[in-house]
């Protein structure tokens, strides 16, 4: 025989019932079919008897509602010539429920006894009127009344299971029907003087697996809403998926540590039996579902499944003078104990100084109240310290069977939620390795469970979370590439880019879900008044794993912010130089808040755009060589310029011409002044170890002070035509001398320079074509030639690669 449960979203309504009814119509073989109160009905009739209790005529309406529920069913679900005969009987029912809600009422008290009686009335109704359905559908069906097989203590609401008894009446009551199929009412029993209990949290499964057991049944089926269960709560995690096998044990720490699909007490009834369970989908019958067995394949991931307790509280006792003293743990277990208040994690330091405890957030401060009463004299001499209550706190816990036998498992759930900034409040593993809990804070529950599949279930593919300001010319073609790459990265880099955030200076948009490229600037548009201050402020709400940060601007505003971002472990990728360029000193606390933080600080596009000059840089280091010089072209926008300035052509007209093609920023006197050449070497001369200021920088700009002293950009290309015939005169010096004009850069023996240079024929400054950058590395091994790095070093689409690259170079991480 096989045994099939069905929960309340299952039986909520005819539609589902139908869907119930056809599965069990489509399976061969004999059926017990075990089913609970309509979905909701259960919390309907407790509040209902509360209410009633509490002398609030509120009660009413609910039972009114009740009814309501139950005769709709009917009517949709049965027949209409048989309608009449079933309604009689359930209004019978209802009748007798409202004579025990008006008792509760009119004595203004509820006892336990009265709340099982209530509480029944879920499970009789709708087990009555699935049989009349099922009847009438010409299945072979009877009705079994679990009252009368399932023998119970006589304590109410959570009663103990007589298993001798209710065995022996389950094998004679089956034995003695002969229909195919029966169907019970789950959650219900009786004690022997023939009072109704029920069976608790779970009841219905709990219903099904004593029938099971009692009966050796083939196997036990939990259909439910849910296609099994999942590596991790799907509602939290997209990518959690069903797990095909698991263990017994596996599944009931799954369900203690928060997975609703089973409830665990349910699964020892058939645990002593070996009798596997399947856990299956109503709603998608044809889905595989879990199967739970005795063993499973070890060969599969040791890690099952990821899992989390909310609302938990944290106490912590702590104190010289528990140190060495036997009893401290006894005290304080026991007066939890006696007033009930259940542990659900517990962890000792190894010194006996402190004792951590996980309760429910609800007696956490009766908890207190209780532990400060018992140890009032150990806390007045100061031995112990008051106990410590912390709130808002949640568990997760990593679940496998399999764990024991793998090693560093621990170390990469403390190393991913440590790079994504969730601090550990406690933690706790048992000797039989079956399970790795840690206590973190709620806030930070969604953004640990997801990094946590991501890291043990998803292939390697790691999800990077971008929110972008600055949508110019940079910010808008690297959504474009964003947007082109996105499934090569997926398939051959296993990176996933999602844009949650954008903004530029008037408006902001989110969507934790990604925002759809192909529509950015029309959502941007529609999108809420933007502030640095706020869109940091929905970055730490959201609070999403593997988070960057994406600079695309030239504000100083902009890189203010950076810290922030950092000291929320927000990774940070930038091509504004101002950051870098700042003084020392807020130089090294960025990359020392990157160290702290475990939040990557890049920046290659400060210096080369595209061109990997940063990177080659710090490899060149890493490696234990010392760089002893350098010499660069570093400003594509004057490279572009004067290779473009000949003869017979306008200064002004090239300068402009690199503004409208991109080549300079918006302002482009900071480029023809040399600052910002001057700016990248100085980032060049940090990173290989120096400290310097851009104020220890000469800048030998070629530019007339009156261009220099210019306050917008009309006036400062007004003074490039006043002062036409100065710069004619740069380029004729030159071409007399068969040289080319090029802005270098230099730094030796500690200082750096800027400025224009003649350089001659052979040099290998000398063909740099375009706006293309070069960048010479003179080291200990690269003494005599140097490493050269060279290619384009101005241009939106460059820029936007070489920011890309950083944000790929993180997923790689």
């Amino acid at each position: 025989m096989k045994v099939l449960k069905f929960g309340g979203t299952s039986v909520a309504n005819s539609e589902n019932i139908e869907k119930v009814l056809s599965i069990v119509q489509h399976l061969d073989g004999k059926l017990a079919v075990v089913v609970s109160a309509l979905g909701g009905v259960t919390d309907l009739l407790l509040n209902s008897g509360k209410l009633a209790s509490e002398k609030d005529e509120v009660y009413r309406d609910i039972l009114a509602e009740i009814e309501d529920r139950h005769l709709k069913v009917i009517r949709s679900l049965v027949p209409i010539q048989q309608q009449s005969k079933l309604i009689g009987e359930i209004k019978r029912e209802l009748n007798a429920l409202e004579t025990l809600l008006e008792g509760a009422y009119l004595l203004g008290e509820l006892s336990p006894r009265t709340t099982d009686l209530i509480a029944s009335y879920g499970e009789l109704l709708s087990s009555k009127i699935i049989l009349k359905a099922a009847v009438a559908k010409g299945l072979d069906v009877s009705y079994g009344d679990s009252r009368k097989l399932i023998k119970t203590s006589h304590q109410h609401i959570n009663a103990l299971v007589n298993f001798d008894k209710t065995h022996q009446n389950i094998l004679e009551f089956f034995e003695n029907t002969p229909s195919r199929i029966t169907l019970l009412p789950g959650f219900i029993a009786s004690s022997d003087n023939g009072e109704t209990t029920t069976l608790g949290r779970g009841g219905s499964d709990y219903t099904a697996a004593i029938i099971a057991s009692a009966t050796d049944a083939q196997e036990l089926q939990i259909w439910t809403d849910v296609s099994g269960m999942f590596t991790a709560n799907p509602k939290l995690v997209r990518q959690a998926r069903p797990i095909d096998h698991i263990s017994y044990q596996e599944a009931m720490e799954l369900s203690h540590f928060g997975a609703k699909v089973i409830y665990p007490p349910t699964m020892l009834p058939v645990l002593k039996k070996g009798i596997p369970i399947w856990v299956k989908n109503t709603f998608a019958p044809q889905e595989r579902g879990t199967y739970i067995t005795q063993e499973t394949n070890g060969k599969n991931n040791p890690i099952k499944g990821i899992s989390h307790i909310g609302n938990v509280a944290l106490l912590t006792l702590e104190g010289s003078g528990m140190v060495g003293i036997p009893g401290f743990s006894k005290r304080l277990f026991e007066v939890l104990f006696q007033e009930g208040i259940n542990i659900i994690m517990i962890t000792q330091a190894s010194s006996e100084h402190s004792i951590c405890l996980a309760v429910n957030h609800e007696d956490a401060d009766l908890a207190k109240q209780l532990v400060d009463a018992v140890f009032e004299f150990e806390i007045s001499r100061g031995r112990v310290n008051p106990l410590v209550v912390e709130k808002g706190q949640s568990i997760v816990a990593l679940v496998g069977e399999k764990m024991k036998s793998h090693q560093g498992l621990s170390g990469r759930l403390f190393s991913t939620l440590g790079k994504n900034n969730v601090n550990i409040r406690a933690i706790a593993q048992g000797a039989s390795e079956k399970n790795i809990s840690a206590v973190i804070d709620s806030n930070d529950v969604k953004k640990a469970l997801n990094t946590l599949h991501e890291e043990f279930f998803e292939e390697n593919i790691k999800q990077l979370n971008l929110f972008v300001t600055g949508v110019g010319n940079v910010g808008e073609r690297f959504l474009a590439q964003i947007a082109k790459q996105n499934d090569y990265l997926k398939a051959k880099r296993r990176i996933n880019l999602r844009v949650v955030g954008i903004s530029n200076s008037r408006t902001m948009v989110f969507d934790e879900e990604g925002i759809d490229l192909a529509n950015w600037k029309e959502a941007l548009a529609d999108g809420e008044q933007a502030s640095l201050e706020s869109f940091l402020e929905r970055v730490k709400q959201l609070n999403l794993r593997n988070s960057i940060f994406v600079d695309n601007t030239a504000s100083q505003d902009v890189s203010r912010m950076y810290s922030e971002y950092l000291e929320e472990s927000v990774a940070v990728v930038t091509c504004n130089k101002i950051a870098c360029s700042d003084e020392f000193e807020e130089y090294q606390k960025l990359k020392d808040l990157s160290r702290e933080y475990g939040a990557p600080f890049l920046f290659e596009t400060n210096v080369g755009a595209g061109l990997p000059v940063i990177d080659t840089l710090k490899n060149l280091i890493a490696s234990g060589d010392e760089v002893t010089k350098i010499q660069a072209v570093l400003s594509g926008s004057l490279n572009f310029v004067f290779n473009n300035f000949k003869e017979g052509a306008s200064f002004h007209d090239v300068v402009r011409q690199a503004q409208e093609e991109g080549y300079t920023e918006p302002d482009p006197k900071i480029d023809l002044s040399g600052v910002d050449v001057a700016r990248k070497i100085l980032i060049l001369a940090r990173e290989s170890k120096h400290q310097i200021e851009l104020s220890d920088i000469e800048n030998k700009s070629f530019l007339p002070e009156e261009s220099l002293a210019t306050t917008n950009n009309n006036d400062f290309f007004a003074s490039l035509i006043k002062h036409e015939e100065a710069f004619d005169t740069l380029y004729s010096e030159a071409a007399a001398k068969n040289c080319r004009l090029k802005y270098v850069a230099q730094f030796e023996d500690g200082k750096a320079s800027v400025g224009l240079q003649h350089i001659p024929e052979g040099h290998d400054f000398y063909n740099l074509e375009g706006s293309d950058n070069i960048v010479l590395f003179y080291t200990e091994r690269y003494s005599q030639q140097p490493l050269i790095v060279k290619g384009a070093g101005a241009g939106a689409d460059v820029t936007a690669s070489g920011i890309f690259a950083d944000v790929i170079r993180i997923g790689t991480v």
